[in-house]
């Protein structure tokens, strides 16, 4: 499938924006399953690329005024045309991070002997310590954690963590990935969290979303990505956009600002499909 993404992120301030550092995970890359035909992102400043250990593509810039120069608006828009594949099962490409740095605990999505109980409970064909896991015992797993934390928006915040979504048994896909990520590590299986888009013409509010990268042969560097909120593997609708440990290495936009006053933030992300001719 070939899509057209146009993200817009806009900060509106109330009184002069003095400085402000930007850095973002907002250019796909081309991969196993996808090819990347365009992409482009334009901010008020020069951009720069920034290296980054774990596959990513990682953008900065800053901007610096006076008082009397100062913006109101600060907008950032990242658009491109990505032709996607399915390709849920993959290998890492070389230099990329053993998977077992995928196994240490983060805030976000930090194992919990809870978790661990519950997961040996209930997809009990998952043993820890396995070389090899298969992809229906991972997604024994997706279809449990969908099942224990329901999607259901403006109850969490980003700050919200695996333990508290799991506790809660609701949050956004977020949270559905962090507690998957967590729920993994508590039975040995490295597992990583991947931003991105989701592509579906009656579910605009998912086009930001997030899913997870589970280990199923370490030796070999083999992963399979599973989207808990859609219950399936990842296929034609997803494109990739960056993966961390947890959400807080890779969020599309992240910063710090002096000056501004108050700020109020709004997003708009369009996907279409283009047509082969």
């Amino acid at each position: 499938m070939k899509l057209h993404v146009r993200h817009t992120t806009a900060y509106q301030y109330t009184e002069p924006l003095l400085y402000s550092v930007q850095n973002l995970h907002l250019w796909p890359l081309s991969g196993p399953g996808q090819t990347v035909l365009d992409w482009r992102i334009q901010v008020p400043g020069r951009l720069h690329a920034q290296p980054d250990g774990l596959g990513n593509r990682m953008h900065s810039f800053t901007l610096t005024a006076s008082p009397e120069q100062g913006l109101r608006e600060l907008r950032i828009v990242a658009e491109g045309t990505v032709m996607t594949l399915v390709e849920p099962v993959f290998e890492d490409a070389p230099g990329l991070p053993h998977p077992a740095f995928y196994r240490r605990s983060t805030t976000h999505a930090e194992p919990h002997p809870r978790m661990t109980a519950w997961a040996r409970e209930v997809v009990p064909r998952v043993a820890p310590g396995q070389c090899e896991t298969p992809v229906d015992q991972v997604l024994d797993l997706v279809h449990a954690v969908a099942d224990k934390v329901r999607y259901r928006p403006g109850r969490t915040a980003v700050e919200t963590t695996a333990l508290e979504a799991f506790d809660w048994g609701l949050g956004v896909c977020q949270d559905q990935a962090h507690v998957l990520v967590a729920v993994c590590r508590s039975l040995g299986l490295p597992a990583r969290y991947v931003s991105g888009y989701f592509y579906a013409a009656n579910e605009p509010d998912l086009a930001s979303h997030a899913w997870v990268d589970v280990c199923i042969d370490v030796q070999a560097r083999r992963w399979v990505s599973v989207d808990v909120t859609h219950r399936c593997l990842v296929d034609e609708r997803h494109i990739r956009l960056a993966c961390g440990n947890d959400y807080t290495v890779c969020p599309p936009v992240k910063g710090l600002r002096r000056g501004g006053g108050d700020e109020q933030l709004s997003v708009d992300i369009r996907i279409e499909p283009v047509s082969a001719g």
